[in-house]
């Protein structure tokens, strides 16, 4: 697989290409989706047409967003208020969905392209991957895939079973096959014995989203391996 990379830095990213209406709805979490996934596609060519009448733009791009905790912030709000017999804010309830930034995204760029929220445990961004994947072989030409995370609410700390931060990134995925001078990756797994559940503060491993990451644009690195929900993850860089 190949793909174009957009990385969120330090602070809360302003998002300025989204609409100002749409962008007072999004989260924390949401902005670290969004700012990537605008920073990917604007920053990535369109592959040619098949034929003069088979038009491409961006909107056209099938999407899959992945977080493991999701809203999961904006939910443990909704709960509080539900438990103080406070009234609930019909338009947090509607974007505490797993599908919200995904949703924005899509409203917000007029996009009707096939959309999956993916949420797998310690495993989401490689399930996130082989989603992609699945869509690139079923015959799209590109794919982008938006990854975001953040800690749990401090309320569920103590389920936490890896040590997490914010974390955001996006990369518009081709097949290995088109010929482009871009980063290639590939991702292969076995199954493994699960690992003893560690506490987050005891633990030593950094969550997927931002190990993998870090891999990434580490240009001396060849290779990661991860063990998650009983398999071990490869990655191997091929660039």
């Amino acid at each position: 697989m190949r793909g174009n990379r957009q990385a969120a830095g330090s602070g809360e990213p302003a998002v300025k290409a989204m609409p100002p209406m749409l962008r007072r709805r999004t989260s924390p979490v949401g902005k670290l989706a969004l700012e990537t996934a605008y920073g990917a596609l604007a920053t990535a060519p369109i592959p040619p047409a098949d034929t003069a009448a088979d038009t491409l733009s961006t909107r056209d791009i099938p999407m899959v967003f992945a977080s493991r905790h999701g809203e999961c912030a904006r939910s443990v709000e909704l709960q509080m208020a539900l438990a103080e017999a406070a009234p609930m804010s019909p338009t947090a309830f509607s974007l505490s969905v797993h599908n919200a930034n995904a949703g924005l995204f899509s409203i917000a760029r007029g996009s009707q392209a096939n959309t999956i929220a993916v949420a797998a445990g310690q495993s989401t961004v490689e399930q996130a991957v082989i989603e992609a994947c699945g869509l690139l072989a079923d015959g799209a030409r590109q794919v982008l895939l938006v990854v975001a995370d953040a800690p749990l609410p401090e309320i569920f700390a103590d389920y936490a079973d890896e040590r997490e931060e914010p974390c955001g990134w996006s990369w518009l995925m081709r097949a290995a096959d088109q010929h482009a001078a871009l980063p290639t990756l590939s991702l292969q797994w076995q199954p493994a014995e699960p690992l003893a559940s560690t506490p987050a503060a005891a633990s030593t491993d950094t969550g997927g989203a931002a190990a993998v990451l870090r891999f990434f644009l580490d240009q001396g690195r060849t290779a990661l391996q991860r063990q998650a929900d009983g398999r071990r993850w490869h990655w191997t860089r091929h660039d």
